[in-house]
Parts: structure tokens; C-alpha cells; sequence
């Protein structure tokens, strides 16, 4: 089954406003953001575990990148904490869990065939630059090719932040509040802007920390 799957269409959801949906794994709930139903599925989920609930191994043919929004994942690589984004590429595989339970803004079957790059990365350790040509914004790079780029960014409080979106954009909340296009961004709410556009934020007075990728929409 489709969800929000014609990508020429802008989509924001509020994830505490999605009723939870079980899993084929008893203690594995989910959330489903955007879906293409296809011989390998691309998706866009919150998961979210149960303390002691796990998959069994899996490979991912087609690559699988997550954020931890709480508690901590655990898999074949490490323990994984809040603020956690991990990138594991096409062909690698794991047995995904978690002991303490945790919830996770997972993305599957998204990557370039040939991409074999692991990325690891904490946005609370990570350093910040300001982007000298957006004022208000400050950037910590997780990956960039010639297909996306993806990073986790702090907006200053009061900020009008723009995002080129020429090859489309993608954007999760994780701290603070926001606005665009009129409609309120809070935390954990989910923006999803199409192709050959723009994306103007309006900050809270908190500030707002929030995880982007842009150009991967392409061709979409």
C-alpha cells in the first residue's frame, strides 16, 4: 500500500498525531510516513521497541539510515543513544533490538546501489559551523555525495532560516519549534518538500534542532 507516495507533493505530519501499528515482531510498533510499494519497499517510519523486543537478522539489499529520537538501539555495531544517526548501506546487515526500548525515524531503500559507506555520529557530541549564508543556522555535515546531502542543523531563536529544496527536502524536528508556509512545526513533526522549491523556517523562541536531507528527491 502507497503512502504519500506522489513525491511533486508537499506533506507535513505530526507524528503523535499517527495511531501506531503493529509490526510482523511482537513489541515492534510503527508509524508509517511515506511508503512506495515496490519489490523492495522505500519507507519513511518511526518504529518504535518495546524494552526487550528485537528483529531477527536481516540484510538491508538497499541500505537503511535511522535516527534515535529516544532511548537506545542496540544491533551488531554498538549501543546506540538519543541523538544517534547511523547509516548503514546497501548490502550490510544487523540484528536490530533494544534492552531499554527506544523509538527510531527509520528510512529504507534509499540509497545509491553502490554506496558503502557507514556513518556513526552523535548530534549531541557533534560540533556546529554557522553557515555564513544563511544567518541563524548552524550545521553538523553527517554525509554528502552527488545524490544527497544530510545533517543535523541548529536554528537560533527568532531565525528565518531557507533551505534550498531545487532537489527536494526533507526535515524531522528534534528540539524546539518552527514554522513554515504558515503551518506550526513542533517536535518530532515531519516535512517532506518537493523538487524545484524552497523551504522557509520562522524559529521559535527555543531555537529548534532538527535533522535535513536534501537533493535525494530527484527524478522522484
Amino acid at each position: 500500500m502507497d503512502v504519500n507516495a506522489d513525491f511533486s507533493k508537499r506533506v507535513l505530519l505530526h507524528a503523535d498525531d499517527i495511531e501506531w501499528e503493529e509490526s510482523p515482531m511482537p513489541g515492534v510498533d510503527r508509524r508509517r510516513l511515506d511508503r512506495v510499494d515496490a519489490e523492495e519497499d522505500r519507507v519513511t517510519t518511526i518504529v518504535r521497541y518495546a524494552p526487550g523486543s528485537a528483529f531477527s537478522s536481516h540484510v538491508h539489499t538497499g541500505g537503511e539510515e535511522f535516527i534515535v529520537l529516544d532511548g537506545v538501539f542496540e544491533d551488531d555495531y554498538g549501543d546506540w543513544p538519543e541523538g544517534s544517526y547511523i547509516r548503514n548501506p546497501p548490502q550490510s546487515s544487523h540484528t536490530p533490538g533494544s534492552k531499554p526500548g527506544c523509538t527510531i525515524l527509520v528510512k529504507l531503500c534509499q540509497f545509491q546501489p553502490d554506496d558503502r559507506t557507514f556513518v556513526h555520529a552523535n548530534r549531541h557530541t557533534l560540533g556546529a559551523v554557522p553557515d555564513r549564508d544563511r544567518p541563524g543556522a548552524n550545521v553538523s555535515p553527517l554525509y554528502k555525495d552527488a545524490h544527497e546531502d544530510v545533517r543535523f542543523e541548529h536554528w537560533e531563536p527568532g531565525a528565518t532560516v531557507r533551505v534550498d529544496a531545487e532537489g527536494g527536502a526533507e526535515l524531522s524536528v528534534l528540539e524546539g519549534e518552527l514554522t513554515e508556509s504558515g503551518d506550526p512545526l513542533r517536535v518530532h513533526s515531519w516535512l517532506r518538500q518537493p523538487t524545484n522549491s524552497e523551504l522557509i523556517a520562522t524559529v521559535g523562541p527555543s531555537g529548534a534542532r532538527v535533522w535535513i536531507k536534501t537533493g535525494h528527491l530527484r527524478g522522484l
